[in-house]
């Protein structure tokens, strides 16, 4: 390549990182200066990667690469899809009815997992919060567009995908082939527990989930119960709204949540007391898997004081996006608003931190030697079967918060904790991705 074209290049691809550089500090004139620092910064760097470099650079990658790193830095759910992606993304996004049951959010460059809808083929495989996916139909899922990692995945019903994940139980990656289904959602459900404590589960949110709800309180009611436990883990779907319908089931006044970007005017959700439908005392059990709905849900009834949350923080996924279209044809897919609690935490940012922090209990990791590590002992539950989430919210319900639990729970959302995506937290405030890609709607 002479150094006449290299130069073009050059010069070209710092022009289109400018442009999304530029584009996200638009209408924001106190920092405009400190953004064209930044630019400066990266031009430099570029020319001491084409100058210095042991090996002639692939520019063209260079360029990719920063843009998906400018894009997972401020959202790591954005994508940005070239004019071809773009176009298979548009056209192909509804037709493919097939899915795995994954949700993906971006994580370190690659494609990491929110959840596996709970009964889908991806659930089945044993794929859960946290782990990594390295490869999709044998294509590196580095600097891979979240969106168009969803495409791949999606396709007719009665396919298979071959995935290669990288599990927190297991250091090798490992070649997974899932099939593409008709995910069927599950429905809620309900039982009584000892102590008339009457115990739901919902694993999904759908616009139906409120009413299923409904119902499952007013049976439980009809059994004698006195207190309410409602399980959130493991679920991860469902548009914020809906999670707002189901927390105004407990709540009969004030604000449970609302919307507000940079562009989008605040909009309030409040609580509309003829939808109430219960005042018996609750209980909230969340853990890393739960997201976007049930984060609201869980968020307003915790600020509001109708109910203590026991479990682990939240994923952190609630979020408007919009498809912004590129004049080269292709667009980035960005969040234009975020929900926030009552308090005005936003979710995205930093989950829901529970009022008493509760390990989930760990599947023991997979091994072949007969004494295994003693950090892999501990790591199992005391008790096969055990649901120590469960048996703290039971308690807390019984008794109520303890003082040194509060407290130990303010301590991880004071602001010497490190927030999310910090690989220095334990397990009870486990490191977390903010926010799930998706379509451009609300989600």
């Amino acid at each position: 390549m002479s150094s006449r074209i290299r130069t073009v290049v050059v010069t070209l691809s710092t022009l289109l990182v400018a442009f999304f550089l530029m584009g996200a500090v638009l209408a924001r004139t106190a920092t405009s200066d400190g953004a064209y620092r930044q630019l400066g910064v990266y031009t430099d760097v570029l020319q001491r990667i084409k100058s210095d470099y042991v090996e002639e650079p692939d520019l063209k990658s260079v360029t990719l690469g920063a843009i998906n790193g400018l894009l997972e830095a401020i959202d790591p759910f954005a994508s940005y899809l070239s004019a071809d992606q773009y176009k298979e993304y548009t056209k192909n996004r509804d037709a493919y009815k097939g899915s795995t049951g994954l949700i993906l959010s971006k994580r370190f460059g690659y494609v990491g997992v929110v959840d596996a809808i709970p009964g889908s083929p991806a659930s089945k495989a044993g794929l859960t919060t946290g782990d990594m996916v390295e490869s999709i139909k044998g294509i590196a899922t580095r600097d891979m567009p979240l969106a168009y990692a969803n495409l791949l995945l999606a396709g007719k019903p009665g396919t298979t995908v071959e995935v290669s994940v990288v599990a927190l139980r297991h250091p090798e990656p490992k070649k997974y082939t899932l099939a593409r289904t008709i995910v069927q959602l599950p429905k809620v459900t309900e039982k009584m527990l000892e102590g008339q404590v009457g115990y739901i589960q919902v694993q999904a949110v759908t616009q139906s989930t409120a009413g299923e709800i409904a119902a499952a309180v007013k049976s439980l009611e009809k059994q004698g119960a006195k207190k309410l436990a409602l399980d959130l883990r493991h679920c991860s779907t469902g548009s914020p709204e809906e999670g707002v319908a189901i927390a105004n089931l407990f709540e009969d006044k004030g604000l449970l949540a609302y919307a507000q970007g940079q562009r989008y005017p605040r909009q309030d959700f409040k609580a509309d007391p003829g939808r109430a439908i219960t005042s018996l005392p609750l209980v909230v059990l969340t853990n890393r898997g739960t997201a976007s709905s049930a984060e609201l849900a869980a968020a307003a009834l915790l600020d509001s004081k109708r109910a203590e949350v026991v479990g682990e923080r939240s994923y952190g996924n609630a979020s408007v996006q919009q498809a912004i279209a590129m004049d080269d044809g292709g667009a980035i897919i960005l969040s234009v608003a975020k929900y926030y609690s009552p308090s005005g935490k936003s979710i995205q940012d930093v989950g829901v931190t529970p009022s008493v922090l509760v390990a989930e209990a760990e599947a023991q990791v997979e091994s072949e030697d007969e004494n295994p590590p003693e950090e892999q002992q501990q790591a199992a539950p005391e008790k096969p079967g055990e649901d120590p989430i469960l048996k703290k919210g039971i308690e807390v319900l019984t008794k109520g918060v303890a003082p040194e639990a509060r407290e130990a729970s303010e301590k991880a959302t004071s602001p010497g904790i490190p927030g999310n995506g910090s690989d220095e937290l334990p397990n009870l405030v486990h490191p977390i991705p903010p926010n799930q890609a998706a379509p451009p709607q609300q989600k």
